[in-house]
């Protein structure tokens, strides 16, 4: 079906495809700089560990901050509309000399904010409180050495102070996620005091660090279990939710940090209620917090719709996997438009007309249409937008990266 028939099937049922492909288009997703080095980081050779760990060994990995920014580049060319690169701590640059982390600061980070002003990039920031030799018995802010905590609390400081940097250079927002990856392998103890420790270490860093609460957006992630920390988690859900509100921050959900049988979107709109703003990762569990490459599937298509539903412009989306058994640079093309493709979908969806259903106890009327509308030509549209950002629509852009592929990656 043509684009001009498509417009006129969607405006049937009260959709205006025009603003849909000008709405989408405003939409940025914030990508993440990770998948293309598993992880690594400029600090080291060691690779990603204390909870984080990549699987496989696909050639091509990015090992210099040159080589990690041409890749985001070449990948952004091929993801319509203009979006946002995610940073850890770990990718500051060093020139040689590596500054530990409880003293890093905007210099590090220079490169990266001149990288993004000529990209016309925002940029969004993370500690990495992660492949370091402070991360003692899997503990960072919560272990119960003063010392190690204050190692931390200083980095949580300091990375609070580059995120100020980042929003202050590039005159746009800046998110900062907290992620650490505390807890126990087996059956502890004691469950209050590491997460009474947490909370005073981050009360430290809150409190301490000098940054612009308008423009920087301190988020703190909760999480299921992890590598090694498989019978507690210091920041379970509870705790994040309950600290976040009590401190005025974000609590931020990821899709992988849940039982599978949880349906994170349906958290989405209590988060929003409470909190006025959702950040959320986007991340695809297989079997557990795996951080697989999204695809398109349930999960994902019912997370864009509540996104939709509730306006975009109250989340910060960002997406969250690492899989180095795979093209990288291919990764991160196809999880940014797998994202926008379901985002596109819920755009296309008369969800007033729904509302209305549902509202009157017209259920079954309800099911029908929403079976119905899953198999109107969204095809039609995404091919549109597409070439209106002048990007391929269809499996196109993989001969492209295939091509950089050969030519680039391969030669490393």
């Amino acid at each position: 079906m043509s684009y001009k028939e498509a417009k006129k099937k969607f405006a049937k049922i009260g959709i205006d495809t025009e603003k849909v492909i000008a709405d989408l288009a405003k939409i940025p997703i914030s990508m993440h700089c990770w998948q293309g080095d598993d992880v690594g980081g400029f600090e080291s050779v060691g690779g990603a560990s204390n909870g984080i760990q990549t699987t496989g060994n696909y050639p091509g990995k990015a090992t210099t901050p040159e080589q990690l920014m041409a890749d985001i580049e070449f990948a952004m060319k091929l993801i319509p509309g203009k979006h946002r690169v995610n940073l850890h701590a770990c990718y500051g640059i060093h020139n040689g000399k590596v500054v530990d982390r409880d003293k890093i600061g905007p210099e590090q980070f220079k490169p990266w904010v001149k990288w993004a002003k000529k990209n016309g990039y925002g940029l969004d920031f993370n500690p990495t409180f992660f492949s370091h030799k402070n991360v003692v018995d899997g503990l960072t802010l919560s272990s119960p050495d003063p010392e190690i905590r204050k190692f931390w609390i200083k980095h949580g400081i300091k990375c609070l102070e580059i995120a100020d940097y980042f929003a202050k250079e590039l005159k746009k927002p800046c998110s900062i996620n907290f992620w650490c990856p505390d807890g126990y392998k087996d059956e502890p103890s004691d469950r209050l005091g590491p997460r009474q420790r947490m909370a005073d270490s981050l009360d430290k860093i809150f409190k301490k660090a000098k940054y612009d609460k308008k423009r920087v957006l301190p988020c703190f992630e909760s999480k299921l279990f992890g590598i090694g920390v498989e019978s507690y988690t210091v920041n379970s859900h509870e705790f994040v939710m309950g600290y976040a509100q009590s401190r005025g921050i974000l609590a931020l959900l990821d899709m992988g940090h849940f039982h599978l049988t949880e349906n994170v979107a349906d958290k989405i709109s209590s988060f929003l209620m409470f909190f006025g703003k959702v950040a959320f990762h986007i991340s695809r569990p297989v079997r557990w917090d795996s951080d697989h490459v999204i695809r398109q599937n349930d999960d994902l298509r019912a997370a864009a719709q509540e996104i939709v539903k509730m306006g975009p412009e109250n989340f910060i989306i960002a997406l969250d996997y690492f899989d180095a058994s795979i093209c990288r640079v291919a990764a991160w093309v196809l999880g940014m438009r797998n994202m926008q493709k379901e985002l596109l979908k819920a755009m296309l969806t008369p969800h007033g007309m729904l509302k209305d259903l549902q509202d009157a106890g017209a259920f079954t009327a309800q099911l029908v249409l929403q079976e119905e509308f899953k198999d109107y030509p969204f095809e039609a549209v995404w091919d549109e937008f597409c070439a209106r950002m002048k990007v391929p629509a269809g499996e196109e852009w993989f001969k492209t990266v295939q091509k950089y592929e050969k030519d680039v990656l391969l030669k490393r």
